[in-house]
């Protein structure tokens, strides 16, 4: 793929990234990618939390709870930005500052606050 994008890569591990890899490519669109730096036991922790409150947005919204959404929402939100895919790109972070998100983002997921 090319054009607007540049040009983009795939391989089997994963969807088409930009040639900086700060972003993949899905049907199309580019999303942030996961800060690569991130230790693979806190990524694998990071993103079942997001898949728990992804599920619970949805189970939210089929019984129209509209306060377990906004919880559920608030917890996707934590998840995204602990993985680095939301809030300050991780490649204008330092190190440091990268380890207090993800830090951070685990113990308020962990522990079950927004």
């Amino acid at each position: 793929m090319s054009g607007r994008l540049g040009r983009v890569t795939a391989d089997r591990q994963g969807p088409a990234r930009t040639p900086d890899g700060r972003y993949v490519i899905v049907d199309g669109r580019r999303w942030r990618a996961t800060d690569p730096h991130l230790p693979e036991d806190v990524a694998v922790r990071l993103r079942s939390h997001l898949m728990d409150a992804r599920r619970a947005v949805a189970a939210a919204r089929r019984t129209h709870d509209v306060e377990a959404e906004r919880a559920a929402r608030i917890r996707v939100h934590t998840a995204k930005v602990a993985l680095g895919e939301r809030g300050t790109p991780w490649w204008d972070q330092q190190e440091s500052e990268r380890r207090v998100r993800w830090t951070e983002g685990l113990e308020q997921l962990d522990g079950g606050t927004p």
